[in-house]
């Protein structure tokens, strides 16, 4: 390595240099000194064109490789997403630090909010983005929606929302967090990357250089974050194994979990306006969920614990999937409700029929603080113009210690329930600080279910009422959540495949990881 200070190549983008400066410094705090050089590629001159009509490959990418190998600079920066993953055989990934958030996020336009649909987007807003891959996924959730090309840097894209170009844009948490811009004026859709799925190496950076500078190499060890790096290899090899570039709607994100288990969702299209091929999986085998996107399943036949809407998100994903699909639920609901509101700051719901068992009471639940058991509670209570003030997240052991911890001294909660409630929620809160109260009846409907390949249960009523009738042991079960999965290991189900969240979405994807 050379003697002088290290020449780093950049865009001149405010971002690239952000990220050049912050490698400049943690090889400064390694005692070697280091310059930026600006170098202007295909993509910083073409403003005016989407991705994909761009020719080539290696937009923001291919000028900086060029100068690396004739020795213009010692060390590239790339925002590591827009890397192709084979580059000039001369080259070498050197190191990938601390990788920042990876999730993509959703400005929206105060006065194009409407939290009672999905994104929390009005209906037919117009969003801006260039990326195909969150065109995809955005006509995914929202067919209504309507979007335009949005090129540039990410102060030019938030200043085309600011002068109303856009009712909402989508931009990478990274930059957002890298840049410290100040998003406070809009409102902010937080798009988690299980359920959005962000771009390979999002969020990541990589450091380029030459194979045969092995002093530059061994100093950016000191840099690479073995954790980054292995989840990064991972993403850039089923992008690699699909093709199409890294402008293709692909989506895919990977980490290990404290239990050193991988978890992977994958999301491809070969056009924007496809329903992709999407599924969450735990396999080590980048080759295996490769071919899962690539090969056509046979026919499958799923059964599903739940009444389904035409627009349901898990059939459409299964049918995509080719599977013939029914939803059927065997539990019957009655509401007894109540007459009067009882004492308390807060009402906590646990589904949505639960909120149709007091919906009389609608006016006074607009004065109380609103608690959803989960995501798809909390959706469907936003729809019937409540605000939520706490929305559940992780097990129901999780969800209730979170809940409680949110309440002051003072607080009391209402629960509606049902003969049937498990009570998760409610057992942990004193006597003294909750109301519980009946407000409607849960029945079993003994039903006999004819032969399917998979059954996707989303109750532990559903599945004590499957097995009054039904005495199949060896059933592909597939389960919601931690209480519908130990619902069905009691009555021997000795294999369950349990989602990773309680929604429709996170069981299309974990089904279609079976197939």
């Amino acid at each position: 390595m050379k003697s002088k200070s290290i020449i780093i190549g950049s865009r001149g983008s405010k971002l690239a240099l952000w990220q050049s400066n912050y490698i400049k410094d943690l090889l400064q705090n390694l005692g070697k000194n280091s310059e930026i050089k600006i170098i202007t590629t295909k993509g910083d001159q073409i403003q005016n064109l989407s991705f994909d009509k761009i020719e080539g490959k290696g937009f923001f990418t291919k000028e900086i490789e060029m100068a690396l190998l004739r020795a213009d600079i010692d060390l590239a920066v790339h925002s590591l997403k827009d890397l192709e993953t084979e580059s000039p055989n001369e080259l070498f990934l050197g190191a990938v630090p601390v990788r920042e958030d990876a999730s993509d996020i959703l400005l929206v336009n105060r006065n194009s909010v409407d939290t009672f649909n999905e994104l929390d987007l009005k209906t037919n807003a117009l969003v801006g983005t260039s990326s195909a891959r969150r065109k995809n996924q955005l006509l995914l959730f929202r067919e209504d929606l309507k979007i335009n090309d949005l090129r540039g840097n990410v102060p030019t894209r938030i200043n085309k929302l600011k002068e109303g170009f856009y009712d909402a844009i989508v931009l990478a948490r990274a930059g957002i967090n890298r840049l410290n811009v100040d998003i406070s004026q809009y409102h902010l859709v937080s798009l988690s990357p299980g359920i959005f799925i962000p771009a390979p190496a999002q969020g990541a950076l990589g450091l380029q250089i030459r194979k045969n500078d092995s002093d530059l190499k061994q100093l950016l060890n000191k840099i690479n974050d073995k954790s980054s790096s292995e989840n990064i290899i991972f993403e850039r090899a089923i992008l690699k194994g699909i093709g199409g570039g890294c402008h293709s709607p692909l989506g895919v994100y990977s980490f290990k979990d404290k239990n050193g288990i991988r978890n992977t969702w994958v999301s491809y299209a070969e056009k924007v306006n496809q329903i992709p091929i999407r599924f969450y999986s735990n396999s080590y085998d980048t080759s295996e969920l490769v071919d899962k996107v690539k090969r056509k399943t046979a026919p499958k036949k799923v059964w599903i614990s739940r009444e389904l809407v035409k627009e349901s998100t898990f059939r459409k994903l299964l049918c995509n999937a080719n599977c013939i699909v029914k939803g059927q639920s065997l539990i019957k609901k009655s509401i007894l409700g109540t007459k009067k509101m009882p004492m308390c700051e807060w009402v906590f719901f646990n589904s949505s029929f639960c909120y149709e068992s007091i919906k009389s009471l609608k006016n006074e639940l607009a004065k109380k603080k609103i608690a959803a058991f989960g995501i798809s509670t909390s959706r469907y209570l936003k729809k019937q113009g409540l605000k939520i003030d706490f929305e559940g997240k992780g097990t129901p052991d999780e969800i209730a210690k979170s809940f409680k911890s949110t309440l002051t001294v003072k607080e009391k909660v209402f629960f509606p329930s049902s003969n049937r409630s498990l009570g998760t929620v409610q057992k942990i809160i004193s006597k003294r600080k909750k109301v519980v109260i009946q407000t409607y009846t849960t029945e079993l409907k003994e039903q006999k279910i004819e032969s399917y390949d998979y059954y996707v249960f989303t109750s532990p009523s559903n599945v004590e009422a499957f097995f009054k009738t039904n005495s199949l042991k060896t059933i592909k079960a597939v389960s919601i959540g931690p209480s519908t999965t130990n619902a069905l290991k009691k009555l021997g189900i000795k294999k369950v495949f349990e989602s990773f969240q309680s929604s429709e979405l996170a069981l299309a994807d974990l089904v279609i990881s079976l197939l």
